[in-house]
């Protein structure tokens, strides 16, 4: 060990040889990487995010979730790569639905990348979600079915916390949503 000004200095080789400084890169690379591609939340996380965001977490907010990991699945899309218009359906109770899309995909109204359209959808609808690839361009709507409501009222009523957002991850998508 040499010593510069009395600071203690490690030799740059660690026992392998390797200069030390590659082997802390290269652990830190590792776990960034395996946490970038780690897609998936444990579900307290989520719950904790939504109640964190929303102000509690119900079924509209693992269901907005939900919606958000399959459009980033199918545009092949990292959070922070797509841009988010939500429209309200007309017997819609609230947009509860684009928070969980928001936690989801990263988006937020303060980095323009979600906006609520002002407009309504078509009777019938709970709500459409468009999600834009940033840099591919590539686009995906999502119509949201009023009849998923009572799905969602249900699940409200009869379970609490992650088992919300177990029982939204359980439905088959064709009860929540259509892709266009």
């Amino acid at each position: 060990m040499e010593t510069n000004r009395g600071l203690s200095v490690s030799h740059p080789r660690g026992a392998t040889g390797m200069p030390r400084l590659t082997i802390g890169v290269a652990i830190v690379l590792a776990l960034f990487f395996s946490v970038q591609n780690a897609n998936a939340q444990s579900p307290q996380q989520w719950v904790e995010w939504g109640d964190r965001v929303h102000g509690g977490f119900g079924s509209l907010i693992a269901y907005g979730i939900r919606i958000g990991l399959d459009a980033m699945e199918r545009l092949d899309a990292d959070r922070r790569e797509l841009d988010v218009v939500y429209t309200d359906g007309p017997q819609s109770p609230c947009p509860c639905i684009v928070d969980g899309i928001a936690i989801a995909v990263s988006a937020s109204v303060g980095q323009r990348t979600l906006s609520i359209d002002p407009e309504r959808t078509a009777e019938g609808e709970l709500g459409r979600v468009q999600f834009t690839h940033r840099e591919s361009g590539r686009k995906l709507t999502y119509v949201l079915a009023q009849s998923a409501m009572p799905l969602m009222e249900a699940i409200n009523r009869d379970e609490v916390g992650v088992d919300r957002f177990e029982a939204v991850m359980k439905l088959e998508s064709g009860l929540l949503y259509q892709v266009e």
